[in-house]
């Protein structure tokens, strides 16, 4: 196994295809769960900088190889030129925020979606570089750890949050002296209003009165469904919806 390895980790036309090939299978692997929940970047953005990254410390170590070994050597010796392979993958790791960042969005009432695919990218890329190093443990081992985080953690870091005391509502009302009626409801559940951000005090076309209300359930009853259910039943409410970021 350890020949194997280290023949691949010799720069070789058999070892760029094998990087290449790693490459586009570790990043098609993680975008493939992100493309599946209909996230900003999927799987052929995934691959692509998984890729990119690949290619860029593969070029930074052809061009070490042709300075040192190859058909520029000998120009090298003559001029006295420095090379630093670092400057390749330090670049890359520096765009890819541009790319990044195009995937986080402001969404209505104040929501910011996007960074877990920023963050997945941005592990995408480094473990593309880590192909073309042929720093292959790091790759199988971080290609677990990042399906994992990315498709297994979701489900349990939202089942947390649902069982968490404090819950965010956005709420419409008929009117914003309905306000009142709701705070009500909230102080009888023995739930305290952390804050209340009211962002539509009148009708607008098809939207009614809203509000946003950060609240912490009480320790005896931390359901979150229990509260959303009593505030729906309201005749004044229009709709409720719970911000899970």
């Amino acid at each position: 196994m350890n020949g194997i390895l280290q023949s691949l980790r010799e720069f070789s036309f058999m070892s760029v295809l094998f990087r290449l090939l790693l490459a586009t299978a570790s990043s098609g692997l993680i975008g493939y769960g992100r493309t599946k929940r209909s996230k900003t970047a999927g799987f052929r953005t995934y691959m692509l900088t998984g890729i990119g990254a690949s290619m860029s410390i593969m070029i930074a170590l052809y061009e070490y190889e042709m300075m040192t070994n190859g058909a520029w050597a000998d120009t090298v010796a003559e001029v006295g030129l420095k090379f630093d392979a670092s400057r390749f993958s330090a670049a890359v790791i520096g765009g890819i925020g541009f790319l990044a960042a195009g995937s986080i969005i402001s969404t209505s009432h104040h929501q910011v979606k996007g960074l877990t695919t920023a963050t997945g990218l941005f592990a995408s890329v480094c473990m593309g570089i880590a192909c073309g190093a042929g720093f292959y443990e790091c790759v199988i081992l971080s290609c677990i750890l990042i399906v994992i985080t990315l498709n297994i953690m979701q489900p349990l870091e939202l089942r947390y949050k649902r069982r968490h005391r404090n819950i965010t509502l956005f709420v419409e009302f008929n009117d914003i002296n309905d306000m009142e009626e709701i705070t009500g409801l909230i102080r009888n559940k023995n739930a305290e209003i952390q804050e209340i951000e009211i962002e539509r005090t009148a009708a607008e076309g098809d939207e009614y009165p809203s509000a946003i209300f950060n609240l912490r359930l009480c320790r005896e009853n931390p359901s979150h469904s229990d509260m959303m259910s009593s505030i729906a039943e309201l005749e004044c409410v229009y709709g409720i919806e719970e911000l899970i970021s």
